[in-house]
């Protein structure tokens, strides 16, 4: 375990996945991540690389060959080196390899960087092309943020604050992972919902492309809370395990197959195409009070 720390945050992170483990603020005396509890959901907030949820049949093609993926990629099941670390700061580094290389024929470097601002925490993914061809990928975030934040309270008393109003459709996932191929009605003119166990469970909300770039958890009982920056990431998911108590704020740049892919990585909506040499960055960041 890689820990960080500044006069308000002591965050942990562990090598395996490059996975946020723990923020706990000393101002506050509080923890905002989830706890992992495998009888609901183990993790606590995956790296999604070089997918971001679900491929049909798990399957993608590139060149004319098959290659086969898990659910958010493998990332999240890998060690990282510490590649660089200060009293505030770490970073967390994969490069292709064999193992890599039978499920994704691409080589890269993948960077997650951990660093704190006052109370805020920034995560910075890196994703550098090392190879002699174009590099397509997802990346994503997945962070489990515990509710209720105190004992007092209860998972109702919670509710979730977009930063502008949203007129937005929640686009479904199919049993197979899937996402449909047109919205349901969800959001109309509308900045805050509501928490509640059975929001989800019909799996994630999943946006596309939101006016907001910022989403708060807050709730009218307490001051406490966090505020979300997903600034540069079209897609954003919220997600909880069936009557869990945590939510899950995922920024990402990639979403899972539709239902109509062809699987085709280099057609597949989400993907980001990176030329020889070339560098893709992305930062989201929490701020908790």
């Amino acid at each position: 375990m890689t820990l960080i720390e500044n006069d308000i945050l002591k965050v942990s992170i562990k090598t395996k996945g490059a996975e946020l483990d723990s923020i706990y603020n000393k101002e506050t005396n509080l923890e905002y991540m989830w706890s992992g509890d495998p009888a609901f959901w183990g993790k606590k907030s995956p790296v999604l690389f070089p997918v971001v949820g679900t491929l049909k049949n798990d399957i993608y093609y590139y060149n004319h060959k098959e290659y086969s993926l898990s659910r958010h990629g493998f990332a999240r099941e890998m060690d990282f080196m510490v590649t660089a670390q200060t009293s505030s700061s770490a970073q967390f580094t994969l490069q292709s390899n064999e193992i890599t290389f039978s499920k994704y024929p691409f080589s890269f470097r993948f960077d997650v960087i951990y660093s704190l601002k006052a109370d805020k925490l920034v995560v910075n993914y890196k994703i550098t092309n090392t190879g002699n061809d174009s590099l397509y990928f997802s990346v994503g975030g997945h962070p489990a943020f515990k509710v209720p934040l105190i004992n007092d309270t209860v998972y109702n008393d919670y509710y979730l604050e977009f930063n502008k109003p949203e007129t937005a459709g929640r686009w479904p996932i199919s049993k197979d992972g899937l996402i449909e191929s047109s919205p349901a009605p969800f959001l109309n003119n509308k900045n805050r919902l509501s928490l509640s166990k059975e929001l989800f469970y019909n799996d994630a909300l999943v946006f596309k492309n939101l006016v907001s770039d910022k989403i708060s958890l807050r709730s009218e009982k307490i001051t406490n809370g966090l505020e979300f920056d997903f600034a540069g990431f079209p897609y954003l998911g919220i997600w909880a395990a069936k009557n869990a108590d945590f939510v899950c704020i995922e920024p990402w740049c990639g979403i899972a197959d539709s239902v109509t892919s062809d699987q085709q990585i280099v057609d597949k909506e989400g993907i980001n195409k990176l030329a020889v040499k070339e560098i893709f960055e992305r930062s989201w960041s929490v701020r908790t009070f």
